[in-house]
């Protein structure tokens, strides 16, 4: 956020009395936070949120930000089991009236929240002062990523229902009305919902969609009538979420027709929906594969499968840093986003920074190499072509010219277990290479004790291997990946480490990049998906045909 800008400046204007930003975080996808809404919460000294949408707008908010919760338990009530639900708005004044920024984050829109009025109103009558950030109301956000429009070409008329709080009088008017209802239930209510429609009026053959967790990758809708969806849920077993009476969304009326849903549902078909994917590498690595993954709709999970430590002698890497600074080396070559680390904490330990590379002809491995640079405010003069890899890179580098190179020699830091295909090829094409050991790959410590059972026991759908070290020590820290649970591998020799550890490969990326085997991934999904409906299954997921799974819960 830009320290200058007009907002920044009234939020700091304001500090001092204190303010409170009424914010609306939409119904759970943080994709939908506005840039308004990211910009407030990244000023906030106090976060107060709803507990459902804590996690969403906590990841924008700065470090140390203050974040009091909404439901407590007592030593009394945590022995029966009750949460405490603390007083949202004593939490709010309190904190405004110390003189800081408070952020109150509610689920869907604030203006839509009868709590959130009441808090504003306090905050007016005690005044402090305030401001609202809308945010996608969830009976709008829901039904648009369950594939259910509710207008069409000539419009219509859309009434909003909470079942929860519907008096006698409300259902009357909604089962005389003929347009769109979005009701506002739980899946313990939605069928008790539906009669009293029916009862006040409403054809029991009228269309009903009902979605769970909307806007998320737990997100499920069911298609059905007024007259049948207790019918559907009974012989579907749909069990109630573990939460509770957790809110769902249903639309009433003829635009959410099953065969026009089928159609329209862009959201719950992507190709790797509610996958849960395990990724064994660490989140810096794995960054752009896991924003990748979300768009194909899985869930990544990253578990390091590696921790990076200093090399034993570091005498070498500091000799090769200062013959960088004196001029000895022509190019230096980085293969890996640690290898960039390293050599800038060595800059740093010096005292030295990007300017130290002027003169220097700077080569990255790839993409997620070269950002690495590129934030150390280093600009690689060569980035391979086509595949980013060793022999990619040795596809573009030029042969050594002793009419145009004045100096003969390359530094390559890398790890301690690094192949020598770089360096063979480097003195194939004329050079001198001074291969430095920057930095030793270690088998990390083994993951949370629900990781581990989660990957033994099938709870992951796929496991992406990156290389064959990746396959070695996952097994080693963590144990063998459930026969369920899909495996895919980067390329040949790691597809051949994973068969000797008794994996069964499944997929195999057509080239060496992780972003071919994401993709790879998503066709073998999208492909799956297409058979399970040709069979008239509603299984898509690996995991969900694991012994003991629970199928039909909606959490």
């Amino acid at each position: 956020m830009n320290p200058t800008s007009p907002t920044t400046s009234a939020f700091a204007a304001v500090a001092v009395q204190g303010h409170v930003t009424f914010l609306g975080a939409g119904p759970g996808d943080p994709g939908l936070l506005t840039l308004r809404a990211v910009e407030a919460l990244g000023a906030a000294d106090v976060l107060i949120a709803e507990p459902e949408v804590l996690e969403v707008v906590r990841a924008h908010a700065r470090a140390g930000v203050d974040t009091p919760q909404l439901t407590i338990a007592d030593e009394k009530s945590a022995a029966a089991g009750v949460p405490v639900i603390r007083d949202a708005a004593n939490l709010v004044m309190e904190a405004a009236r110390s003189g800081r920024r408070v952020v109150r984050a509610v689920t869907g829109d604030p203006g839509l929240d009868g709590n959130a009025a009441e808090e504003m109103l306090a905050c007016a009558t005690g005044g402090i002062p305030f401001e609202v950030v809308p945010g996608v109301a969830t009976a709008v956000g829901v039904p648009a990523y369950a594939g259910v429009p509710l207008t069409g070409k000539q419009g219509a008329d859309v009434r909003f229902v909470d079942a929860r709080n519907a008096s006698a009088r409300c259902w009357s008017e909604a089962g005389a009305s003929d347009g769109i209802l979005v009701v506002s239930t739980t899946l313990e209510t939605v069928s008790a919902a539906a009669n009293e429609l029916i009862s006040a009026g409403r054809k029991p053959d009228t269309p009903l969609t009902v979605t769970v967790a909307g806007t998320t990758t737990r997100q499920r809708t069911w298609s059905a009538t007024l007259g049948t969806i207790a019918q559907v849920f009974k012989q579907g077993k749909i069990l109630p979420s573990p939460e509770g009476a957790r809110p769902v969304i249903a639309v009433v009326g003829e635009h959410c027709a099953a065969a026009r849903r089928e159609e329209l549902s862009w959201f719950e078909s992507k190709p790797l929906f509610g996958w849960r994917v395990l990724v064994p590498r660490t989140k810096e690595q794995a960054a752009s594969l896991s924003d990748q993954l979300r768009s194909y709709g899985a869930v990544p999970h990253e578990v390091p499968t590696i921790a990076v430590e200093p090399p034993r002698t570091p005498q070498q890497m500091e000799r090769a840093v200062k013959g960088l600074v004196t001029g000895r080396y022509e190019w230096i070559a980085f293969t890996s986003v640690n290898a960039v680390k390293a050599v800038r904490e060595k800059f740093e330990e010096y005292g030295l920074d990007a300017r130290a590379f002027a003169g220097i002809k700077v080569a990255a491995v790839g993409e997620q190499t070269a950002a690495a640079l590129v934030e150390f405010g280093v600009k690689p003069d060569l980035v391979p072509s086509g595949e980013q890899s060793a022999a990619g890179l040795l596809e573009d580098w030029p042969p050594y010219d002793p009419v145009f190179d004045p100096i003969d020699r390359v530094f390559l830091p890398r790890a301690d277990i690094a192949t020598e295909t770089l360096v063979a090829g480097l003195i194939e094409l004329g050079w001198e290479v001074d291969d430095v050991t920057a930095y030793r790959t270690v088998r990390a410590s083994p993951p949370p004790q629900d990781t581990r059972e989660a990957i033994k026991g099938g709870g992951f759908d796929a496991v992406l291997f990156t290389s064959s070290s990746t396959v070695r020590n996952l097994v080693g820290i963590a144990g063998k990946p459930h026969n369920v649970t899909v495996i895919a591998c980067i390329g040949p020799a790691t597809a051949k480490t994973a068969e000797e550890h008794g994996l069964r490969v499944d997929v195999l990326s057509p080239e060496p990049s992780v972003g071919k085997l994401a993709e790879a991934l998503a066709e073998f999904g999208a492909a799956r998906r297409e058979a399970a409906k040709e069979a008239g299954e509603n299984v898509y997921r690996p995991s969900e045909r694991r012994p003991g799974a629970r199928r039909r819960r909606t959490t």
